[in-house]
């Protein structure tokens, strides 16, 4: 992938302060003209625009401090994007919260902010920037959903699962409707990644961070954003970045659910056994979307 494929765009990047979310913005740096990035954390955004102007002198970077849980906020963001002048060329929707645990143990504030990010803040500034996209013939739309997007069902991680399968889905039927209108939209559905992500949203005493199985199919962050642009250039609908993550879900692909709901059945047990237990002595800092 030639990252001269964006050359001059204006790019928007949601979550931009850590993880994927800063990656993208840093191999986009060398290419785009004019970037938007927006998080909550504005001094790490602050560091983020100093680090992309030494990439790139010429680049115009706007930094934004925005908690995507606040809609009003998020429509006060959306009007001063309106007002500014600024075409957003390449829209990448990468923010998004995870709550790992049991649902019955979880807390409402925590599952209703997964659902306020993960699904409304992304649908309400897609619905917001796309006029703008139609309006000059071309755009772009990247959404960061996830494996477990894919899969019928994650436990512990019922609700995270279910709104990034809302994302999958969303995607696939908004590229249908744009296909007329040289807009593209692509989903990009990583495995595990070593990102802060777990630090997020693991909950005290009840999941292991790591595992051997998470190691082997942990795919670096710079490989993740890299096929995902990729996928962008290539106007693909889905990207799944990493080999062994690839065939395992094509081969998931061909098991009958009943079968399916066996191993989902003895995976919650092993995870409710891990969680009674009072530490984990392996646990390490790692994460994926």
């Amino acid at each position: 992938m030639s990252i001269s494929f964006f050359a001059d765009c204006t790019v928007l990047i949601t979550g931009a302060s850590a993880g994927i979310g800063r990656e993208f913005a840093r191999q986009l740096a060398p290419a785009v003209s004019t970037m938007i990035l927006v998080a909550r954390r504005s001094e790490r955004l602050e560091a983020l625009e100093l680090e992309l102007k030494i990439i790139n002198p010429a680049l115009e970077v706007f930094t934004r401090q925005l908690d995507l849980r606040d809609h009003a906020a998020l429509e006060k963001f959306c009007d001063w994007l309106s007002e500014s002048g600024l075409a957003v060329d390449l829209l990448i929707n990468n923010a998004g919260l995870g709550d790992l645990g049991q649902f019955i143990d979880s807390q409402w504030e925590r599952v209703n902010a997964m659902l306020q990010v993960n699904i409304e803040s992304l649908t309400f500034l897609t619905y917001r920037i796309l006029p703008s996209m139609q309006k000059s013939g071309c755009g772009a739309i990247l959404n960061v959903s996830s494996i477990v997007g894919l899969m019928p069902a994650v436990p512990h991680a019922a609700v995270y699962a279910a709104t990034k399968a809302y994302v999958t889905s969303f995607s696939e039927a908004l590229r249908a409707e744009l296909r007329g209108a040289n807009i593209s939209v692509t989903a990009v559905h990583p495995g595990p990644v070593p990102t802060e992500f777990f630090d997020v949203a693991g909950r005290a005493h009840q999941l292991p961070a790591s595992s051997r199985a998470q190691e082997f199919f942990s795919v670096p962050v710079q490989e993740v954003v890299r096929r995902a642009l990729d996928g962008v250039s290539r106007d693909k609908a889905r990207v799944i970045p990493g080999t062994w993550v690839q065939l395992a879900m094509a081969a998931g692909a061909f098991i009958p659910m009943f079968i399916k709901r066996l191993f989902l059945n003895a995976h919650a047990a092993r995870m409710a056994k891990s969680a009674a237990s009072p530490a984990h002595p392996d646990y390490e800092t790692s994460g994926t979307v």
